[in-house]
């Protein structure tokens, strides 16, 4: 293959795992919400064979799909962007990376108000629109940051853009990416800019991601090795750290992150373009926002001919997610620990089942092998039977 499109439905989950309870989900399944919505409107999804992959019963079945189909299963210990993005690209996290269900320890926060110059409210966690709702006229009285965190590994910084400025805030990340370290190395420090008065406080599409680097090789870095382009789009460069990428733009919403999908499709490029479209996740997901989530998955659905259209023979569509976030499940408004789906689509493509897998990390493994780049990684390539 030339090239690869690896596009993460970030948070689009198709079912509980068996150790979902454990993680505290009962019941999950976020494809299954959307199904349950009149805004749901899929019918390329469906003829790609998206009901045919094991334990979808929310969607019809077709005889005839277009595409290879599976069904993964997360075998790190997480249910995270770091950590799921971390294993597609062929990493498995043994190990959780650390939580805060208490808020962070004094230790943290006093190194960080030192290295910032401003102090903290909240530290604890918080869900992104209520903690900018109930100290959002604090922050803009005191000059604090506020400081939350969920039920990921995560440390996020809200600051108020006519109050600091967003250089400020980036820097004021970076400084707490660099606390954040070995005991205390959540997963991601996220820049939460936000605008607008009291009452009405309403968040920017300035956020910023900045993660722990991978501790081993991913599949970036071996197709950057191997002399290929290796291209970010959304929070993919974040994510990784901006380690292998040779080039990355970031998305403002789900249909700036598919324009500069098909942007690169029409360009002539060798090697993977691995795309993020996170606003199933931060805008519907996490706000559980049922038919807003189903209407995001029918404007891709609706999206997705233009770019099979793009595609040359020696190119190959693949569609995932990272985890779930149910829209229906009320216990929390976090992550939720599900399979995801794999659909693979393009003209070389053989419509086959490929099961239930055992890691996200059997892409990387089959990307690898497509684009004839080594890597090490602990999954299992199907290359050679949707070919």
């Amino acid at each position: 293959m030339k090239r690869i499109f690896l596009i993460v439905l970030d948070s689009c989950g198709i079912g509980a795992m068996p150790d979902a309870e454990s993680f505290g989900d009962v019941g999950v399944n976020t494809l299954g919400a959307c199904a349950a919505s009149s805004k749901l409107h899929i019918p390329n999804l469906i003829a790609a064979g998206l009901g045919n992959i094991d334990g979808v019963d929310c969607l019809p079945k077709t005889a005839a799909p277009t595409g290879a189909v599976a069904r993964l299963t997360e075998m790190s210990m997480g249910k995270d962007t770091t950590i799921g993005h971390w294993e597609i690209a062929g990493l498995i996290s043994p190990d959780p990376l650390p939580t805060y269900p208490q808020g962070f320890p004094r230790e943290v926060l006093d190194a960080f108000e030192a290295a910032t110059g401003r102090g903290c409210l909240c530290n604890l966690p918080y869900s992104g629109t209520d903690v900018i709702r109930d100290y959002g006229e604090e922050q803009l009285r005191t000059g604090k940051w506020i400081v939350y965190t969920s039920a990921d590994s995560v440390f996020q910084v809200a600051a108020h853009e006519e109050l600091i400025p967003l250089e400020e805030l980036y820097d004021a990340c970076r400084k707490a990416r660099s606390i954040l370290q070995g005991k205390h190395g959540v997963g991601r420090v996220i820049a939460r800019p936000y605008v607008g008065t009291p009452g009405n406080f309403k968040r920017t599409a300035n956020r910023h991601d900045y993660s722990l680097e991978p501790p081993a090789r991913t599949l970036l870095d071996a197709v950057k090795s191997a002399g290929l382009d290796s291209i970010g789009v959304g929070k993919i460069y974040d994510i990784f750290a901006g380690v292998g990428t040779t080039e990355h733009v970031y998305n403002k919403s789900n249909a700036d992150g598919m324009a500069h999908t098909l942007h690169y499709a029409k360009k002539d490029f060798s090697g993977l373009c691995f795309v993020n479209l996170v606003d199933f996740d931060m805008q519907f997901g996490h706000r559980r926002d049922v038919d807003g989530y189903a209407s995001a998955l029918s404007e891709f659905d609706a999206w997705l001919p233009s770019l099979l259209e793009t595609l040359n023979d020696e190119d190959l569509v693949m569609i995932t997610a990272d985890h779930g976030c149910d829209p229906s499940y009320t216990a929390t408004t976090d992550h939720t620990r599900e399979y995801v789906p794999l659909l693979i689509l393009g003209k070389q493509v053989k419509p086959v089942n490929l099961g239930t897998r055992k890691s996200f990390a059997d892409i990387a493994a089959t990307v690898a092998e497509l684009l004839n780049v080594p890597l090490d990684t602990p999954g299992m390539s199907f290359a050679k039977e949707i070919l």
